[in-house]
């Protein structure tokens, strides 16, 4: 079973409170909201890892058991550049900062909790690890936050917006790559005819300024002829 919640701030100009937080998180909050999700338990959770999409971004509280959220950006995000998982408004993070925490049996109780957030494509499962426990490919997209407390005004508003389903993961995963495929094919046909346009506008345009398009063999006077005008004289000029 995966819960999946609704991020919506009602104030998109405030600031987080009680965070501590990387800089350089920035997105319009979109009118329908960001959608959150998480499994019921670690079995779950390790599904949720095999089966995430690229558009993911991975939450869990640091060092500590916890639940795994996500947020799911919008289709394509993953191809904005190399810091798309930032394309996310600060108070949404908060959002996702505060689910987790409030997840944590160890972590919803205590105060200055750290929690760990990364692009799902960064998790990494290695030979000998325990159900639902990751590693990472790299550091390096690997982000912390501090929260301070919880904040119930913030878990009451997720919470009221949570509903259960029992999605076939990897059917839903497999329907979106293909998807991905014909898209990627439909773009890569335009791209074709377009570059197959351009050249042929580059041929003509060179062929227009040829020289032997230029030169007419018809028009030219052989060595000992004489051009005559048009009144049929000799044309010395």
């Amino acid at each position: 079973m995966v819960y999946y919640f609704t991020s919506k701030p009602p104030n998109e100009e405030a600031t987080p409170q009680l965070m501590d937080a990387p800089g350089g998180f920035a997105a319009d909050i979109p009118p329908e909201g960001c959608m959150l999700y998480m499994g019921k338990d670690k079995f779950e959770n390790e599904e949720l890892i095999k089966h995430s999409w690229p558009e993911d971004v991975w939450f869990h509280v640091d060092k500590e058991s916890s639940a795994h959220v996500y947020i799911r950006l919008p289709r394509g995000s993953h191809k904005k550049g190399d810091n798309w998982f930032k394309e996310i408004h600060p108070l949404v993070v908060e959002d996702c900062c505060q689910l987790v925490k409030a997840n944590s049996i160890r972590g919803n109780k205590q105060d200055h909790v750290r929690i760990v957030f990364t692009p799902a494509s960064n998790l990494k499962k290695t030979q000998g690890m325990e159900v639902g426990q990751v590693g990472f490919h790299s550091d390096k997209t690997v982000f912390k936050a501090q929260i301070k407390e919880r904040r119930n005004e913030i878990v009451n508003r997720l919470e009221k917006t949570k509903k259960w389903e029992e999605p076939n993961l990897q059917a839903d995963l497999i329907q979106r790559n293909k998807e991905e495929r014909v898209i990627a094919a439909k773009e890569a046909e335009v791209e074709r005819i377009a570059k197959e346009k351009q050249q042929a506008e580059w041929k003509a345009d060179k062929e227009a300024k040829s020289y032997d398009k230029l030169y007419d063999p018809t028009q030219m006077t052989a060595v000992g002829e004489i051009e005559l005008d048009s009144d049929g004289e000799p044309d010395f000029m």
